[in-house]
């Protein structure tokens, strides 16, 4: 009753507003059969919402052919269901997929849209009819053209795997799709910062395209391609930025280009975690000096607390790879001023003692650097992160500790007495034994 009452009502308000404006009301968005736009609009409108998508067709159908501007909707649910009852009718598919393509562009014709639409037609046509791939690259270019950071996921993944096909069968070169990867890395990094309700999609987006590319290039292909035009880009911010992202997605950062790459990015925008991932590449290349340097840009840039213990610690990491001790005693102490009861940190100290052990002299003077190591593994344990590995430490280098024997015969030291480790480490510990 209610449904019918509704319906009733809408068409008196037609014909009333028809006698009082005559003509001009007949040209208005419900054209000149206003009654009857009204009434297969309500029509499909209801079988839409209790998606009875056949019922809802044929004044659907009516709609759309006889007062196409009276409401988007006969865009937005059209499309939904055409689809559904192409899943029934797959012998007549390609005569559903022309009506959806029709409906976009009506779409566009009377509400707009043109960027956002033609994204949501290619898109389909990707997804309904992959042999015309030419068709909706074209449309989904322009699309993406006219949205640029505003691009929809859908839009992006299916440009790309227009791309795909197109490289696949010679039509486009690996070079293009390079580059057109780069500039669609863009939009969905972009994306991705927002952090909202979208996200999940571009990144299920960015996995999707990243799976296919590899499949394309490696390091090597990345430099060839990119070098060149780095040079004539470098004080472009964004392609410089863009190119830095692949680099770091194919995970090139061992590359002398990657490094090349990441400096021109930090005298751009310069930023505490750049910073550190160029001292890294630094350690990894053995150059200390510039390792050091790195890290305490990052440290002094760095305003969150957690992050720059972290960058301290990485600090002192890097001291203990190139032998430096002391310094990375005194650096990774550090981190705990700022992060009290860090196991991280004490896990850090430990190993950087266990490291040095052997540059302590006799066999007994190294075997003694062990206590202090497991004084640290054992604050460690205090930390559910650490724990596990902290209660490895302990049992591990544990048996590395002098017996009773050589104790006795150095000092004739007893467990639990008191001793100062001397060497580079000066620190008082508790003699312990392994036996």
């Amino acid at each position: 009753m209610t449904k019918k009452k509704n319906m009733t009502r809408n068409l008196l308000i037609i014909l009333i507003l028809s006698l009082c404006y005559g003509d001009s009301f007949s040209q208005s968005k419900y054209g000149p059969d206003s009654v009857s736009c009204v009434t297969n609009l309500s029509l499909f409108r209801e079988y839409y919402k209790q998606k009875n998508y056949k019922e809802a067709l044929n004044p659907w159908r009516w709609t759309f052919q006889n007062c196409p501007k009276s409401s988007g909707n006969i865009y937005k649910n059209g499309t939904i269901i055409i689809k559904s009852i192409m899943k029934d009718r797959l012998d007549k598919k390609k005569e559903y997929v022309d009506t959806l393509m029709l409906i976009y562009d009506q779409r566009i014709k009377y509400f707009g849209e043109e960027g956002y639409v033609l994204g949501r037609k290619g898109a389909d046509l990707m997804r309904y009819d992959k042999s015309n791939y030419k068709f909706a690259n074209e449309i989904l270019s322009k699309s993406i053209a006219l949205q640029k950071n505003n691009s929809d996921a859908g839009a992006i993944l299916a440009y790309f795997n227009t791309l795909d096909i197109m490289v696949k069968k010679g039509v486009v070169s690996e070079d293009s799709l390079l580059n057109t990867y780069s500039y669609l890395m863009s939009i969905i990094d972009h994306n991705l910062k927002k952090n909202d309700r979208k996200s999940k999609f571009y990144e299920k987006t960015s996995e999707a395209i990243n799976k296919k590319i590899v499949n394309y290039i490696d390091c090597g292909k990345i430099e060839n391609i990119f070098r060149r035009k780095l040079i004539s880009n470098s004080n472009d911010t964004d392609y410089v930025n863009r190119l830095y992202n692949i680099l770091e997605k194919q995970n090139c950062i061992q590359t002398d280009f990657y490094y090349e790459v990441a400096q021109r990015l930090y005298e751009m925008i310069p930023s505490s975690n750049l910073a550190s991932k160029l001292a890294k590449v630094c350690v990894k290349k053995s150059e200390f000096k510039k390792a050091i340097r790195y890290f305490d840009l990052a440290i002094e840039a760095e305003i969150n607390d957690e992050k720059k213990a972290k960058y301290i610690l990485e600090k002192a990491d890097a001291y203990r790879i190139s032998k430096e001790f002391v310094n990375a005693i005194i650096t990774a102490k550090k981190s705990t001023d700022i992060q009290k009861n860090w196991g991280e940190a004490f896990m850090t100290i430990g190993n950087i003692y266990i490291a040095g052990a052997k540059y302590c002299g006799s066999n007994f003077e190294n075997s003694t650097v062990y206590w202090i190591a497991v004084d640290y593994f054992t604050r460690a344990l205090s930390d559910e992160i650490t724990a596990e590995r902290a209660r490895k430490s302990i049992s591990i280098y544990s048996k590395y500790f002098p017996t009773k024997e050589e104790c006795f015969f150095n000092g004739s030291l007893q467990s639990g007495d008191s001793y100062i480790i001397e060497c580079w480490i000066n620190q008082k510990t508790t003699v312990r034994t392994s036996d």
